[in-house]
């Protein structure tokens, strides 16, 4: 009987099997090749312009008033976008800005958006962080590639369509916030106001995504991974207590030692669970012929090949396995002020990112009574749920993706979920439809560059950015 049972097993397995190999020869090998299309002029003249707005440092900082400070950048934007200025309904609210341009019609408007601040830039840098650099083909500093390039490219598209007098079919709202990097009210006030406009985008398109040089281990290329959706977010405080005492005598169960216990255990088993979203098993899929045999078999093919890849991912990149799950980060600690006292008190910090199969209460219940059985007092700072999803099969992103197609020609577009946080959620309120990209190419150098040393754009990628925008207003 049990030999039947094996064989029977066997037979299916091999069915199966079967199966995956056939549907992983019919989709093919495919090679992802684009590069941008050289254009030197363009490319030299949107640097030059990217090159004077990191030149104006605009680090935000949420205990500083800092109003009159990107007042100062608005007049720079001023100074290099006049027709933009001079043609479009400009209104600032304590430092963000907020632009329409009127169109034909205004039932499907589109609102182009990234932001104005920087992160503060230390450490020693190959070129000075607020230089503005033009060496080896890039423009260098802080906000080059975070993202003033964006900034610069949809008001550049904006400047060029008004100098050939186009009117664009929909009204056109260009949105910048000035407290995105520590995720402050500004994008708040321009939503706020666009409903009191009874404005409801069909479109907007953030930061987020990009286009990414080889976005996973095993798949080469440039791809446009364009972010559907963001994870939640939480900062928790986990805090452990006791008599305190002198060190010479430390009794069992301390503070330090109950908060290591705790982290070891998140660390080595984590409490949340794995699982293939929608969105990120298409996000595979459009990977998958792009890959070698191998990973093409099992991306091909989660059906069947879901469970491995769970364990696999992690290993691939951090990246990778964030997709899968909520994650937990350990940030911060304390514990006493000598070290031969024993703490009254002692606390770690966590950065949590809720996934929507386990959402922010889910998550925050399931880390709570772990951090219980270890003693701990659970504190939740801040805490924002996942966002509502783009529909990737939807009439608006199958428009984002042919406009792509048409700015960046043979590169590949794959939906994308955003592990990190943007101001683009708070237009969830009023749209349904918020696609996380920046038409900028990040490669390995860019993203090790972003909010650390080095930052850079390279200059060949600007033409296209601008022509994404301009296509995207055209339709």
């Amino acid at each position: 009987m049990i030999l039947y049972v094996l064989l029977g097993f066997l037979a299916l397995l091999a069915l199966l099997l079967g199966i995956a190999l056939v549907r992983t020869l019919a989709m093919g090998h495919k090679v992802s090749a684009y590069r941008p299309a050289p254009d030197p002029d363009r490319a030299d003249r949107y640097a030059r312009l990217l090159a004077r707005m990191v030149q104006y440092e605009t680090v935000s900082d949420p205990e500083a008033e800092q109003r009159e400070k990107f007042l100062g950048f608005h007049r720079l934007l001023e100074e290099l976008f006049p027709r933009v200025h001079q043609s479009l309904e400009k209104t600032e609210l304590d430092g963000n800005l907020l632009y329409r341009w009127k169109g034909k019609a205004s039932d499907r408007p589109i609102v182009l958006m990234s932001h104005q601040d920087v992160v503060p830039a230390e450490g020693n840098w190959l070129h000075p962080p607020f230089s503005g650099d033009l060496v080896d083909g890039k423009v260098w500093g802080r906000g080059a590639s975070d993202t003033k390039c964006s900034v610069m490219a949809f008001f550049q598209a904006v400047e060029e369509l008004l100098e050939a007098g186009y009117v664009p079919p929909q009204d056109v709202y260009l949105s910048s916030s000035r407290t995105e990097e520590f995720a402050g009210p500004g994008c708040r006030m321009l939503v706020e106001e666009l409903k009191r406009r009874g404005v409801k985008p069909w479109l907007v398109c953030d930061e987020g995504g990009g286009i990414i040089t080889d976005p996973i281990g095993g798949v080469p290329g440039n791809f446009a991974m364009m972010g559907v959706f963001e994870k939640g977010k939480a900062d928790v405080k986990f805090t452990a207590r006791s008599g305190g005492g002198h060190a010479s005598a430390p009794p069992a169960d301390s503070p330090i030692p109950r908060l290591a216990a705790f982290v070891n255990r998140v660390e080595k088993r984590s409490p949340f669970r794995k699982k293939f979203e929608p969105e990120v098993a298409a996000m595979f899929a459009r990977l998958a012929p792009y890959a070698g045999f191998g990973l093409r078999l099992a991306f091909g093919n989660i059906w069947l090949f879901g469970p491995l890849l769970k364990l696999v991912m992690p290993k691939l990149s951090p990246q990778a396995g964030a997709l899968l799950k909520t994650t937990i980060a350990f940030t911060m600690q304390t514990g006493s002020d000598a070290c031969n006292v024993l703490p009254q008190e002692a606390a770690v910090w966590a950065d949590l990112r809720f996934i929507p199969h386990q959402g922010m209460e889910e998550s925050l219940n399931i880390i709570r009574k772990l951090a219980g059985k270890y003693g701990l007092e659970t504190q939740v700072l801040a805490a924002s749920d996942y966002t509502a999803a783009t529909d990737i099969h939807g009439e608006a992103w199958q428009y984002a993706v042919r406009i792509l197609e048409r700015s960046f020609p043979g590169l590949p577009a794959c939906p994308y979920v955003m592990t990190g946080a943007t101001d683009a959620r708070y237009y969830q309120e009023i749209c349904d439809n918020v696609i996380r990209f920046a038409p900028v190419i990040y490669g390995p150098e860019q993203m090790q560059g972003m909010h650390g040393v080095n930052e850079n754009i390279a200059v060949d990628c600007l033409p296209g950015a601008v022509d994404f925008y301009k296509n995207l207003i055209q339709g």
